[in-house]
């Protein structure tokens, strides 16, 4: 029969190897704490089974708990694709009459965010040929004011 210590160093080497696949700082907890049973049943080979997978448990659950209570995600990782401020203030002018009902649209003489048009939504009625400034966005639509 295969000995507790070989079967928590392969599962622990498994998740690890997973973490390596998916990047997510999950499973990599879970493959730290099978490493460290794995360990533990090889200095105390009379460890029962109960009690390996309560170590697994409590050795996995709490860290993941503590990374997470740790771990502070930056704004710029979440919002990966979007505008992260530097848009805001840009004057285009408006091609399409937009107001509070109806959206338009706007061209740049630059690109903004890979694109020289965009759809844009007003708290105000903007008629074609105005300067407009971007104020806000949202998803994939540019909140603008008059200028």
């Amino acid at each position: 029969m295969i000995e507790a210590m070989w079967v928590w160093g392969a599962v622990g080497l498994v998740l690890l190897a997973a973490e390596m696949a998916t990047g997510t700082f999950y499973m990599l907890w879970f493959g730290i704490a099978a490493l460290c049973v794995s360990v533990a049943a090889w200095l105390f080979p009379e460890l029962t089974s109960a009690i390996q997978f309560t170590i697994f448990a409590v050795l996995s659950l709490g860290s993941l708990n503590i990374w997470k209570l740790y771990y502070k995600k930056t704004e710029t990782h979440s919002r990966i694709g979007q505008a992260q401020g530097e848009e805001i203030g840009r004057i285009g002018i408006v091609i399409e009459t937009c107001s509070k009902t109806h959206n338009g649209k706007i061209r740049f003489t630059q690109g903004v965010m890979g694109s020289r048009e965009w759809t844009v939504a007003s708290g105000e009625t903007i008629d074609v040929g105005s300067n407009a400034a971007v104020i806000a966005v949202e998803g994939n639509i540019l909140r603008v004011q008059a200028v």
